[in-house]
């Protein structure tokens, strides 16, 4: 009696862990789908299915309500016996894919939590192993409970396991579908809105630094050896150099934010003190300190591809781009687009607005939308909106202090 009590327990606190891990997964993936889906498209990229990029999406949103329902079903214990099998069968799937993933790296992280909890490939293959044994003892207990045959269930009760299974699908998917439409209603990023971009670049004196390893090739009488920065042959010993190979041994202090820069683009820019005049500026410079300096408030329209962004915004920038204009602010466009694109998305929209050059990975970072809307105070965030909640004058006025 003692042993089945025991073995009840470790079967319960498996089902919990399960439910648990699943319901997390689930919830960052739904408040982040896009996020969910640029890191299934780096797989994809990783592997050489370029053809099937548009899949990332939909896969991002099915992953979310599946993730989020079967853990809800098996932490209820509803039906249980379906659930708890499809999620081993999901970890039968995911370990040795990560397992994979840890051997060859073809991405830095696997996005398992999205930005709310980030592991290196080899923690998540080891957090599957301990899943993937959660998994089996679960389906294994409902397999072998050793419980006298019940009668089946009442109907009442299984009409309410049928709409539990409906509620929860149906939450999850509006909630993923309002993240998307709108902004994640949880950023877990380090460009939510109260940081201070300039803060949390900086390097803390005494950080410690990457450590990185050189090996040096040379040659012999047509044989080939590697050597150390410490034993390598000397001038004059017959080795000829071949090559060289630099490897990151230990990883140092990385800030949270490391790659934000902005350099000049190659249209001309509009003096808010002056609103009637413009001047040109030499492209590819890189401004952004003082962007990050300037003591008043930055409007950036964030746009990491214009030739895939909605234009459908774009009257309302325009509109926000002449309130930032009259009202002495700062107001300009970042995207990672060539120069074409930035002409061709300046005309058909009738930008009032300069565009400047920043990373495209960092871009979709910033903000899940494209194109989206940030207002910065002293390289403070302090608005975030996608271009389909774009604000209107009365909130700008009241998050400008211009009341």
């Amino acid at each position: 009696m003692k042993m089945m009590k025991v073995k009840r327990i470790v079967v319960e606190c498996c089902r919990v862990l399960l439910g648990l891990v699943f319901v997390f997964s689930g919830f960052v993936k739904a408040v982040d789908p896009l996020g969910t889906a640029y890191k299934i498209h780096d797989y994809l990229e990783a592997w050489g299915l370029s053809s099937f990029y548009f899949l990332d999406l939909p896969v991002s949103i099915v992953q979310s309500v599946v993730e989020f329902t079967l853990g809800v079903l098996l932490l209820l214990g509803v039906y249980r016996k379906y659930a708890s099998l499809l999620l081993l069968l999901i970890m039968c799937f995911m370990t040795p894919l990560t397992l994979y993933v840890a051997l060859y790296n073809p991405v830095s992280d696997c996005g398992c939590f999205g930005d709310a909890l980030l592991l290196t490939n080899w923690q998540t293959f080891y957090k599957n192993i301990v899943l993937l044994i959660a998994a089996i003892i679960v389906v294994w207990s409902n397999c072998h409970c050793g419980r006298a045959p019940q009668s089946p269930p009442k109907k009442g009760v299984s009409v309410r396991a049928l709409w539990t299974a409906i509620i929860t699908v149906l939450l999850i998917t509006g909630l993923t579908l309002y993240c998307l439409v709108y902004l994640p209603i949880i950023d877990f990023r380090p460009y939510k809105i109260g940081n201070n971009i300039k803060e949390l670049s900086i390097i803390p004196e005494g950080a410690p630094s990457d450590e990185y390893e050189t090996t040096l090739i040379y040659a012999k009488d047509g044989v080939a050896q590697k050597f150390t920065m410490e034993n390598y042959p000397k001038e004059g010993s017959g080795w000829e150099f071949v090559d060289s190979e630099i490897k990151l041994v230990k990883k140092g202090y990385e800030p949270p934010i490391h790659n934000f820069t902005i350099t000049t683009g190659e249209l001309p820019i509009i003096d808010p003190r002056t609103p009637d005049s413009t001047y040109q500026v030499q492209a590819g410079i890189d401004v952004t300190e003082q962007i990050l300096d300037y003591p008043g408030y930055t409007f950036l329209v964030i746009a990491h591809k214009l030739e895939n962004a909605a234009k459908s915004g774009a009257p309302r920038l325009n509109e926000i781009a002449n309130y930032a204009i009259q009202n002495g602010h700062h107001f300009l466009g970042l995207t990672a687009s060539l120069p074409k694109q930035i002409a061709d998305w300046s005309t058909q929209t009738k930008t009032l607005y300069p565009f400047c050059t920043t990373d495209d990975i960092t871009l979709k970072t910033i903000v899940r939308s494209n194109p989206g809307l940030v207002l910065m105070h002293n390289a403070t965030i302090i608005g975030k909106w996608s271009h389909n909640n774009l604000p209107g004058e009365k909130e700008l006025n009241k998050l400008t202090k211009n009341i």
